[in-house]
């Protein structure tokens, strides 16, 4: 069967509006939520894997925050999302050659736990001077980052203890009222699976902590 000319035309417009449409809901959102985090509060949102609970890393006030809403020991360090190698090494001084090697062989969101970080909240680091970062393609949070031109940091929707939640839907209510602000987006659709960790010493050591 042959299709009229006019009607792929068509539905390549009905397609660009639908993602100017969804651009302009997600720069909405960014802008939404780039005003409570610069003003130290904390938000709920959607990232490439499980819905996050996050704040301006930088902000130990902040971060603080969120291991009180989440019931969760300063010990149990969180971790942060970047969008790009700036970021990173404005965080890493020593950044491993196999980090980069890692993630340009990725074909799932992975996470690295990378040696003495700096420029950020010290609350944030971990018990052995490490901390754990991604970088995100997912366009929301990329977006964000672009703005904040900070790390943000990224902890499971969930009080410490309970089960990640794999949805929206199954945010516990207390989390939802505990944060500063909701993002609304992708609140409709099934989260990814947490991501791959693995960790990184200054002398290129590599641990899988969870595949």
């Amino acid at each position: 069967m042959r299709f009229p000319e006019i009607f792929f035309v068509t539905l390549s417009s009905i397609n660009c509006y639908l993602y100017l449409i969804k651009m302009e809901n997600i720069n909405e959102e960014v802008h939404k939520a780039y005003e409570i985090i610069k003003e130290g509060g904390i938000i709920l949102y959607p990232t490439d894997t499980v819905w996050g609970i996050g704040c301006d890393a930088t902000n130990a006030e902040a971060v603080a925050k969120i291991y009180k809403l989440k019931q969760r020991a300063e010990t149990q360090s969180m971790i942060v999302l970047m969008n790009g190698e700036k970021m990173m090494y404005n965080v890493f001084k020593n950044i491993p050659e196999v980090a980069w090697q890692i993630l340009d062989l990725s074909e799932k969101p992975t996470t690295l736990i990378l040696d003495e970080p700096r420029n950020v909240a010290p609350n944030i680091i971990a018990a052995d001077k490490s901390l754990g970062i991604r970088l995100v393609k997912e366009p929301f949070c990329f977006k964000l980052l672009e703005r904040m031109k900070k790390p943000l940091v990224s902890t499971s929707a969930n009080i410490s203890g309970q089960p990640t939640p794999i949805a929206f839907k199954d945010i516990n209510p207390e989390i939802i009222k505990g944060v500063d602000y909701v993002v609304k987006l992708n609140q409709d659709k099934v989260a990814g699976k947490p991501s791959t960790i693995i960790k990184l010493t200054n002398d290129s050591q590599v641990k899988v902590i969870r595949k």
